[in-house]
């Protein structure tokens, strides 16, 4: 098979497409694992948005921050999300609890933080819905690592 590359890299969702193919599918057992257990489309999409925050993922943000619009989050989140620790009134204790866990996800601090941060978001989410949060901030984190590596493009689009 060809490389497809941009620029020097390649572009390895296109080079081994069949791996790619089953991550997309992980993607939508986690979308359809948090519908079921009551994790909102803006909750998801939050996770998504910060891990990529963290991750430094272009092609992800521009992707998601959209997403995260039309299910509903506000340009106000959205604009302090990486804040939000300083304007916790913003979010629900849900959305903070589902950051607490992104960012744990994320970062992988010590196992003190880990303690201490995984108690806190078990205050306001089941078993089933920490679950589903680990499993999307994992996620989103191999499609960053996917987007950064490719070095895929951000398309400039015209703002309405």
């Amino acid at each position: 098979m060809q490389s497809s590359v941009a620029h020097d890299r390649v572009w390895i969702d296109k080079q081994t497409p069949g791996v790619y193919h089953a991550l997309e599918s992980v993607a939508i057992a986690v979308r359809n694992a948090a519908a079921a257990v009551d994790l909102g489309r803006a909750v998801m999409e939050l996770v998504n948005v910060r891990v990529s925050q963290l991750n430094g993922c272009p092609f992800c943000l521009d992707l998601h921050a959209r997403a995260a619009r039309e299910a509903g989050v506000t340009a106000q989140q959205l604009d302090v999300l990486d804040a939000w620790r300083r304007a916790p009134y913003l979010f629900s204790e849900q959305e903070q609890a589902a950051l607490i866990l992104a960012e744990t996800v994320t970062s992988l601090p010590d196992e003190g933080i880990v303690e201490r941060e995984y108690a806190a978001a078990r205050q306001h989410l089941s078993d089933d819905q920490i679950s589903v949060l680990i499993w999307a901030a994992t996620t989103i984190g191999a499609f960053n690592r996917v987007s950064i590596l490719s070095k895929h493009p951000v398309r400039v689009r015209k703002e309405n």
